[in-house]
């Protein structure tokens, strides 16, 4: 691999932004396409396929065999809420490789008792945004459970601001059309706002903490695996 590829990609790994490496088997070549070229490749079905699986592989092309390598950030959950959705999300979780952090003002909720070996911030996001915790940014999931307004309301904020793949809210339909009253008179567009699941999780008849943890897990991989539109960018 060239100099210049190789330090191409440990900049976009430093950065947290996917790209992927075309080799061509005929010739050696190899260039780099970083996710926001892939919409205008030539490959850009076939790259948009490879990101959105996260898998490398080799793809037949007009110019014969290429291999793809494909870099991706790990993803990284955020679950504002230390409640019983959110303990059983952390083994689902991490069979998932999604790496969670979970973060609670309330620190009667938020302990290790309660969520033993998990990334846990018992500080109020916008402050765990500030610091604690590593930038939000587009490989991340956010998920408010708290069902209170003042804890879910800044990190919807934040998610939203810092583009995060997933952002889902728990909370009826009642609930949700505060949501976006709110979200409105902060600045945000109905485009905007339209990017937040709520209620959140797949429709699957779920009641039980583990089976709405199960749904809203099930949301966050759907998307995570969706693969770009055309044109997107």
């Amino acid at each position: 691999m060239r100099a210049d590829i190789l330090a191409a990609l440990n900049e976009e790994r430093a950065a947290r932004r996917a790209a992927i490496l075309v080799t061509s088997i005929p010739d050696g070549a190899q260039r780099l396409v970083r996710e926001a070229e892939i919409a205008a490749d030539p490959l850009s079905d076939l790259l948009g396929k490879h990101l959105a699986s996260g898998k490398s592989g080799l793809v037949e092309t007009t110019e014969g065999s290429a291999f793809l390598t494909v870099q991706v950030p790990p993803v990284r959950l955020v679950v504002i809420g230390a409640v019983h959705i959110s303990q059983a999300m952390a083994s689902m979780a991490a069979a998932l490789d999604l790496a969670l952090t979970v973060i609670d003002p309330r620190s009667a909720f938020a302990t290790p008792e309660r969520f033993p070996g998990i990334d846990l911030v018992a500080e109020w996001p916008d402050a765990a945004f500030a610091g604690p915790i590593p930038p939000l940014d587009r490989y991340c999931a956010v998920a408010a459970l708290t069902h209170d307004p003042k804890i879910d309301d800044p990190a919807l904020v934040g998610a939203l601001k810092a583009g995060c793949f997933y952002i889902g809210a728990l909370g009826s339909r009642k609930t949700h059309a505060a949501r976006v009253g709110r979200l409105t008179q902060a600045g945000f567009s109905e485009a905007e706002i339209g990017r937040i699941h709520a209620p959140i999780g797949l429709a699957i008849g779920a009641v039980s903490p583990a089976e709405i943890a199960l749904a809203v897990l099930s949301e966050i991989v759907a998307e995570l695996r969706r693969a770009p539109r055309p044109g997107a960018a």
